[in-house]
């Protein structure tokens, strides 16, 4: 073989053997971006989309179907320290994941997304007609507030737990956190002040105070001036 053709033939090997080493790098460099992308978007205790994710699925929804009306759920569990409280943290972790699958069954029969926004804090965002609101309210509640068995080491604990929540019906152009979660925190307000095991669903002109003077301020309530909220 002459030298030219003894000089290609190696800078091929060469090249191939550079393939074969750079490719376990290429394959965990992608690896790590799709693991970084999903923990952008999701909650890393139930895989739920979180609040970026739920804000990507609405932005998609408006892009798709602008004029497709919206319910908004806001889901508070109730009394969910109690059950820190009483059965450790751990198990508290075991039950907002239990609660987040059934949630996210329920948003998946309609069409939906739902979400973990923080703590004991889910949403649900389907696409649905405003003579659904009570009866998707109840198939929440009602679902939510099935026992729930909690694994553990030693004896199991079944434990039952409600939820309040504020809906409201938005079309998918409204803007995310101005108008559609807002009106539903709004409208959770107002079931919260009514007792536990409630739904409010919001109408125009209902106000809450000040984040503040609530359950405390949280990031999407940040953009409300000083004075009552409303929307």
């Amino acid at each position: 073989m002459s030298l030219p053709l003894i000089m290609i033939a190696t800078a091929v090997v060469a090249l191939a053997l550079g393939r074969l080493t750079a490719w376990p790098t290429i394959h965990r460099l992608r690896t790590q971006l799709a693991n970084a992308t999903w923990s952008l978007l999701h909650d890393p205790l139930t895989g739920m989309l979180n609040r970026a994710g739920l804000q990507a699925a609405h932005a998609t929804l408006a892009k798709t179907a602008p004029a497709q009306p919206l319910i908004v759920a806001l889901i508070d569990l109730d009394d969910f320290k109690r059950v820190n409280d009483t059965h450790g943290h751990g198990r508290g972790d075991d039950l907002l994941i239990q609660v987040a699958e059934r949630i996210t069954d329920i948003a998946a029969v309609h069409g939906g997304v739902a979400a973990r926004l923080a703590g004991d804090e889910y949403t649900a965002l389907l696409p649905a007609r405003a003579d659904d609101l009570d009866r998707i309210a109840d198939t929440i509640a009602t679902i939510i507030a099935q026992p729930v068995a909690l694994p553990a080491e030693g004896s199991p604990a079944t434990v039952t737990i409600t939820a309040s929540m504020g809906l409201a019906l938005v079309a998918t152009s409204d803007p995310f956190t101005e108008v559609a979660l807002h009106r539903a925190d709004i409208a959770m307000y107002h079931a919260k002040r009514n007792g536990r095991n409630r739904h409010a669903i919001y109408q125009p002109g209902m106000t809450m105070p000040p984040a503040q003077h609530r359950r405390g301020p949280r990031l999407r309530d940040q953009h409300q001036p000083t004075g009552e909220a409303t929307a």
